[in-house]
């Protein structure tokens, strides 16, 4: 079972009366069914990835091998026409391997850039953990900036831009695990599961269905959108109305963490800010255009399980972080709207 709150039925909510914010939610829900043309079950994990994107963030993807997570990636940039980059990480990836570097033209006689895999609109960046910690901030630098620097150079990358890292839970050996402070840089940390057996059924169905080899198949996915309009749908999800007692409730919620027994080290005020940010996403999604505390719900354990750490003591009678979250979000009461 899925280890998330279950993200409700868009068509449950009657849409919106305003015509601006009605378009917005139909293009949303185009890609969301694009993308699961191509990406079977899954269904939190293709609603908080979309609620990264729409809120501007980068996510963490923790899962093991084969669940789908390049095929994720490469169908969500086919729906807005965008371009589509996967980094390998390995321990002797060098810093430029990832943003690019000068190269002397020997025909021109002078040096001339050229540029690395993070030119894009959607970077997989495959196994993050097991890069060394300078490469590793070469990208989160990237991420926080939207910008690469190569030679005193500044280069604005375009928009949208959106970083998707996995890291296998299973394998530590060779790995370089993200300082604390660089995870916080993630909007979301996702964890993908396994498929239900109806889904994997369905996906063993589909996958071999007259196909050679394991070439991913994104062939029915449609664009619906241009980068340009991606870009439009971010500033509006951005506006979205919150409530005096949202912001309260998300900021009780993160305060909660610093003083919950058991927890070593809690979240800062950025979990805060990006429990808003995903809320918004979340009732966009929803087809509503404002933010209720269930919006904050589900948001709660992909933005704050990267940003706690518990006690040694926790971990060793087997408590997990969602665990603990879960106990707080039961702890700390929601208001009443």
């Amino acid at each position: 079972m899925d280890s998330e709150i279950r993200p409700p039925d868009p068509a449950a909510h009657a849409p919106s009366t305003d015509p601006l914010f009605g378009k917005m939610v139909d293009e949303v829900q185009a890609v969301r069914r694009e993308v699961n043309k191509a990406v079977i079950g899954q269904r939190v994990v293709i609603e908080q990835v979309l609620a990264a994107l729409m809120a501007g963030g980068h996510v963490l993807i923790e899962g093991v091998p084969g669940l789908g997570k390049t095929l994720l990636v490469l169908a969500l940039a086919r729906t807005f026409g965008g371009r589509f980059a996967r980094i390998q990480f390995t321990p002797d990836l060098m810093p430029s391997d990832v943003t690019g570097h000068a190269i002397y033209d020997m025909a021109q006689g002078s040096f001339r850039i050229r540029k690395g895999p993070a030119f894009t609109n959607l970077l997989l960046a495959d196994e993050i953990n097991r890069a060394p910690a300078k490469t590793q901030a070469a990208l989160l630098e990237v991420m926080q900036e939207q910008q690469i620097t190569i030679e005193g150079q500044p280069m604005p990358l375009d928009r949208p831009f959106m970083t998707l890292a996995t890291q296998n839970p299973l394998e530590h050996e060779g790995t370089y695990p993200l300082p604390e402070a660089q995870l916080d840089r993630f909007l979301l940390k996702i964890v993908m599961q396994y498929p239900e057996q109806d889904e994997e059924v369905h996906l063993v169905r589909q996958v071999t269905a007259g196909q050679v080899g394991e070439q991913l198949n994104v062939t029915e996915v449609r664009q619906v959108l241009a980068p340009e309009r991606l870009v439009e749908l971010q500033q509006q999800v951005a506006g979205i109305l919150v409530d005096d007692r949202i912001h309260d409730y998300s900021v009780r919620l993160v305060r909660a963490t610093r003083a919950w027994q058991g927890v070593l080290l809690g979240a800062g005020t950025r979990a805060c800010i990006a429990l808003i940010r995903v809320a918004r996403a979340m009732a966009v999604l929803a087809g509503r255009d404002f933010v209720l505390p269930d919006d904050i719900k589900r948001a709660a354990l992909p933005v704050l399980r990267h940003r706690i750490t518990l006690s040694p003591e926790l971990q060793i009678e087997g408590h997990s972080v969602d665990d603990v979250l879960r106990g707080m979000l039961d702890h700390v009461e929601a208001p009443r709207m």
